[in-house]
C-alpha cells in the first residue's frame, strides 16, 4: 500500500477559488473575509491518486462502495502520453485496475493494487492500454450460485472486454475490496453481447437487479436494458429494454430505487452531436419504462452521471462537462427527477477535457463526496483521481430552473 498525501497535488480539503459564486468572490475581497469564508465553504478537496508520469482514469468504469465513512473507489492507472484531443494515456503500455480507500469520509485515501494479489486483473481490447506483460489471465467461471447480496461487507464489480460486443465478467467481495473472487463470467442472457458496468440495486439476501449495456443490432454501443439476479445468483432474466434503441448510443446507466417498485435511473446519451444525460422512470417494477426530462442536455463530449438520493428524498446528481469551462458539476431534484435545479459547480479549474466520469457516495453526515478524473494547471497535463467532499445544503445553485 502506498500512502498519498493531502497536500500533493493540489492544497486540499481546501475549496478552489473558481467554486465560489461570482458575487461571493467579489464580498469576500470587499469585506476581507476570505480566510472566514474558506472555513465555511462547502466544498473539501482530496487527491485519491497522483504520480508524476502517469494516468489516472474512469472511476465511473469501475464502480464506488461506502460502509459507513469507508469508501472504495476502483479506477485505471496508465503511463501519461500527449495525444492531442485523444485520451493522454499511452495505448501500447500496461495498465492496472487500482483501488483507493478512504477511512475518514474522503479526507484522506490509500492506494490499493489488487492486480499484485492477481485480482480484478485488467484483460480485453477495450483498455486505452495493454493488459499486464507476463500475467496470466485465470479462466472465466460460471456464476457460483451462492452470491449473499445483502452481506454486510458485499460489494460486486463488473467489467468488459470490449465497449461494444462485451463479453462480461463480475467479482465479488465480502471484506470491503480487500479480497476479490472471480473472474466469473456474466450469462448472455437471450444472447445478448452484454457490455457491463458496476450499477446494480440489491432486492434481497438472494436477488439483484443489474442496469447494463447491450450492443444494438448493428454490433455498436449500446442500448441498456436491465437484468435481474434470483436463487443467489443462479437464475439470471432479461427484463426490459430502458428506452428505445438510440440512432447514437446510450450507456453507462446510474440508477436509483425510489420506492416499492419504483426505478428512476440516468443514461449517458449521443445522438449525432447532442451529448448530455438522459432520464427514465419505472413504477412497475423493471418491466417498462418512461422518458422524463433530461437532466443534462449539453456535456460537450460526453459524461456519464453518477445518482443518488439524499436523507430527504432529495435526488443528487453529479458528471464531469467536456467543454470549457471543463468542470465538475452537480444538480438537483426535490421532486424525484420530474425537474432539475441549475447547475451548482464543485469544481471549474479543469486544463482540458479529459475530465470527469464521477462516483458519488453519500456520508453518514449527510455530505457527499465525489470521486472524478481530472487534470488542472497547477498539477501539470497528468490526469489525476481527485476526490471532492460536498454539502447540497450549502453549495451554490442558482436559481431552479428546467434544463
Amino acid at each position: 500500500m502506498m500512502h498519498l498525501p493531502l497536500t500533493s497535488p493540489m492544497p486540499d480539503c481546501f475549496p478552489s477559488w473558481r467554486s465560489f459564486p461570482p458575487t461571493h468572490r467579489f464580498l469576500t475581497i470587499a469585506l476581507g473575509l476570505f480566510p472566514l469564508l474558506l472555513l465555511g465553504s462547502p466544498v473539501q478537496h482530496a487527491t485519491v491518486f497522483f504520480e508524476k508520469g502517469k494516468y489516472g482514469g474512469w472511476p465511473a468504469t469501475h464502480g464506488i462502495w461506502s460502509w459507513g465513512d469507508e469508501i472504495l473507489v476502483g479506477f485505471t492507472v496508465g503511463i501519461y502520453q500527449d495525444r492531442g484531443d485523444r485520451h493522454h494515456i499511452a495505448t501500447d503500455q500496461p495498465v492496472s485496475h487500482m483501488q483507493g480507500r478512504s477511512r475518514d469520509g474522503g479526507l484522506t485515501w490509500t492506494l490499493e493494487n489488487p492486480n499484485q494479489q492477481h485480482q480484478l486483473l485488467p484483460e480485453g481490447t477495450s483498455l486505452h492500454g495493454t493488459e499486464l506483460p507476463g500475467v496470466p489471465l485465470p479462466e472465466w467461471k460460471p456464476s457460483p450460485g451462492d452470491i449473499r447480496f445483502t452481506a454486510p461487507d458485499f460489494a460486486m464489480t463488473l467489467k468488459l472486454n470490449n465497449n461494444h460486443v462485451g463479453p462480461s465478467r463480475f467479482y465479488l467481495t465480502y471484506n470491503r475490496g480487500r479480497d476479490w473472487s472471480g473472474p466469473y463470467r456474466l450469462p448472455a442472457v437471450n444472447g445478448l453481447q452484454i457490455a457491463a458496468r458496476t450499477d446494480y440495486q440489491v432486492r434481497s439476501p438472494s436477488a439483484c437487479d443489474f442496469f447494463l449495456t447491450a450492443a444494438k443490432a448493428n454490433q455498436r454501443e449500446g442500448r441498456v436494458f436491465l437484468l435481474r439476479s434470483t436463487q443467489h445468483g443462479r437464475r439470471w432474466e432479461f427484463v426490459s429494454w430502458v428506452g428505445e434503441e438510440p440512432s447514437g448510443f446510450s450507456i453507462m446507466p446510474s440508477t436509483i430505487r425510489l420506492a416499492k417498485g419504483s426505478y428512476y435511473t440516468v443514461l449517458r446519451h449521443r445522438d449525432g452531436s447532442k451529448r448530455g444525460l438522459r432520464a427514465y422512470r419505472s413504477i412497475d417494477d423493471g418491466k417498462t419504462w418512461h422518458r422524463e426530462i433530461d437532466p443534462v442536455t449539453d456535456l460537450g463530449a460526453g459524461n456519464p452521471g453518477s445518482l443518488l438520493q439524499l436523507p430527504d428524498g432529495t435526488l443528487a446528481l453529479t458528471y464531469g462537462v467536456r467543454k470549457e469551462p471543463f468542470r465538475i458539476a452537480a444538480k438537483l431534484s426535490r421532486d424525484q427527477g420530474r425537474s432539475w435545479s441549475a447547475e451548482g459547480i464543485i469544481r471549474h479549474d479543469g486544463s482540458s477535457a479529459d475530465v470527469g466520469y464521477t462516483q458519488s457516495v453519500l456520508r453518514p453526515d449527510g455530505k457527499v463526496v465525489t470521486v472524478y478524473y481530472f487534470s488542472d494547471a497547477i498539477t501539470g497535463p497528468e490526469r489525476y483521481i481527485g476526490a471532492s467532499i460536498w454539502d447540497p445544503k450549502t453549495l451554490y445553485f442558482p436559481s431552479p430552473q428546467s434544463p
